[in-house]
């Protein structure tokens, strides 16, 4: 059977052997890019430099994609050509094809490799600018390149999703209009891509349908930067109905006394949910003994347990204890007494304790007995490696074996990784405020001892307590506190901030320059930008307003971000007195300095 079953493979990889080889043909001699990739336009490229024209032969952008990914090209273009690039393809987007601002600028700035394509296609050492924009001017490029790669698509992705037969992204208006919703509610221009290779369906619904589903889930209690999070980790919640199962789960939360935007502070964009194995798992920890008040610390000081694989450590850890013929009675008594075993770091390190005796060549029976009698501190701690072990004790493995079955609990102590004395020295240097401080990052959902929380603790200045009143300062303005906590983690800079500088900040946003406090979710790098930059570029924007030279409602983002240079040229130089006006601004910044 197991022969047949190998035979079977063999033969069926033969086929697609054979299978590649007969269509690899036509691509390698006739060069069908078409044929391959039919949503792939081709266009008559020509190459231009500064100082004369050449004709380049037919090829389009994608396939030429996979040619720079492998030459070395892409080291070779200097930082100012790729500037230069960008600024070219900005014009081109922007003033050519009339893209929004936002759009051109976001499009032109975060599609790096079909940048370097077309970079590819000119005389990249000299005038790059020029010399690309005169390239654009007679050379229309297929637009959903850019910019499925600027929403976080790769490269390699992209014959997946680009549309056939369509080269403007004018030419799908509903799946734009649907992006445009999604940027609108505020979810991330980076989490969309992959909300559209998992739920394509959203980018098809008719004008407003998107956007009421968003609010349905409003409806439920959320606030809005939970259901930010939420359909960017999991698009498929806006396919259909408001997803049943998740409200179920909200509803257990809120039973919990967790709140229901309790998920929203720990949920990740890169994590996916399944709220059913979710309820299952709650339902589990009832069934073994858990109140609800022991179940809602359980998940308030370890998130992970439920959020990280939707719950799947508990099934994983109950399973093995089960097989090691531990009776069902015996593994919810050591839940119930060692509750910090379920933990995520406490699960990992009992899993690879059992591994450990299971190595060592301990009888299943015997790992049951170490198990149940030493579970909290084999939960505790990483173990060495027996091997190790072996020579530190200068025994063999069955030496080793016969040692732990006499006193397990002093060679498992022996094996530990963790140093008790070393640790206490550590914590004795370590000042106060460090502890404060990593309290209060521990509050905003970082896992203790992890890499992020010890990059979080040298971006952080000052006292933990500090850091609280600064947060809460962020709250009382009318922020929610997922929100915050959101802002926190993008722009942690906004923290190094006196709470008057915070408070002086949110007032000017609010009643000087009109914007609503909810414009610091989509820019929360408003709050680290100096007051000087912010009043001198708004008095620019204002006077342009009662001028009507500028859209009534441009994003913090757009007049903020921007280099001074593209400021000028878009907001000073827009209009013919503008130049005038901004050194008169200038000039009363100077003043009013000294």
């Amino acid at each position: 059977m197991f022969m047949n079953r190998i035979h079977k493979r063999v033969s069926k990889m033969i086929a697609q052997l054979n299978n590649l080889v007969l269509y690899a043909k036509p691509v390698v001699h006739e060069r069908t890019t078409c044929m391959q990739n039919p949503s792939f336009v081709c266009i008559d490229f020509r190459r231009f430099s500064s100082s004369r024209l050449t004709h380049h032969p037919k090829a389009s952008l994608s396939d030429s994609t996979q040619v720079v990914t492998t030459s070395p090209f892409a080291n070779r273009v200097s930082r100012t050509a790729r500037n230069e690039g960008q600024e070219a393809l900005f014009d081109y987007l922007h003033c050519t094809r009339s893209f929004g601002f936002t759009d051109a600028e976001h499009i032109s700035k975060n599609s790096p490799k079909f940048l370097e394509n077309l970079l590819s296609k000119i005389d990249s050492e000299k005038e790059v600018a020029r010399t690309l924009s005169r390239f654009l001017r007679y050379n229309p490029i297929n637009e959903f390149e850019p910019f499925f790669e600027s929403l976080g698509l790769s490269p390699s992705e992209l014959p997946l999703f680009l549309p056939r037969h369509l080269m403007y992204l004018s030419d799908d208006p509903v799946m734009f209009e649907n992006f445009q919703a999604l940027c609108d509610y505020g979810i991330p221009r980076s989490n969309i891509g992959r909300m559209y290779k998992e739920a394509r369906e959203i980018f098809g619904y008719d004008y407003g349908v998107l956007a009421s589903k968003l609010q349905a889930y409003e409806y439920l209690g959320l606030s809005k930067g939970t259901v930010v999070k939420l359909v960017s980790c999991c698009p498929l919640l806006l396919i259909g109905g408001v997803n049943n199962e998740f409200v179920k789960f909200l509803e257990k939360l809120k039973c919990l006394g967790l709140g229901m935007d309790w998920i929203g502070g720990y949920a990740s964009d890169n994590s996916t949910y399944n709220w059913n194995r979710m309820l299952d798992t709650m339902d589990f920890l009832d069934h073994v003994g858990y109140t609800k008040e022991q179940m809602c610390s359980l998940f308030e000081r370890n998130p992970a347990l439920l959020l990280e694989g939707s719950g799947k450590n508990v099934y994983v850890l109950f399973g093995r204890l089960l097989k090691l013929g531990l009776e069902m009675n015996e593994v919810y008594s050591l839940f119930m007494q060692y509750p910090q075993v379920l933990s995520v770091k406490c699960t990992r390190y009992l899993l690879q304790a059992i591994d450990y005796l299971i190595e060592v060549g301990m009888a299943t029976d015997e790992i049951a007995d170490v198990v149940a009698n030493d579970m909290e501190f084999l939960s505790s701690s990483r173990l060495k490696r027996p091997n190790t072990v072996c020579r530190e004790l200068k025994v063999g493995r069955d030496g080793l074996l016969q040692i732990i079955r006499e006193d397990p609990s002093k060679v498992l102590r022996l094996a530990s990784k963790s140093k008790a004395s070393a640790s206490k020295q550590v914590v004795s240097r370590v000042p106060c405020n460090h502890l404060e401080k990593t309290s209060f990052l521990l509050r905003l959902g970082y896992a203790e001892n992890s890499e992020e929380m010890m990059k979080a603790l040298k971006k952080f200045r000052g006292r933990g307590d500090q850091l609280q009143e600064r947060f809460d300062c962020l709250v009382e303005a009318g922020l929610d506190c997922n929100v915050v906590m959101n802002i926190i983690k993008q722009a942690p800079m906004v923290l190094n901030q006196s709470k008057d500088v915070i408070v002086k900040k949110i007032s000017c946003l609010t009643n000087c320059l009109g914007y609503p406090l909810e414009s610091l979710e989509a820019f929360p790098a408003y709050l680290c930008y100096d007051m000087d930059r912010i009043n001198l570029r708004f008095s620019m924007y204002m006077w342009l307003r009662e001028k009507r030279a500028a859209k009534p409602t441009l994003s913090l983002s757009t007049l903020l971000a921007c280099s001074d240079a593209r400021f000028a040229r878009y907001y000073v130089d827009i209009h013919p007195e503008g130049p005038a006006m901004w050194e008169s601004l200038k000039n009363q910044k100077k003043l009013s300095a000294q």
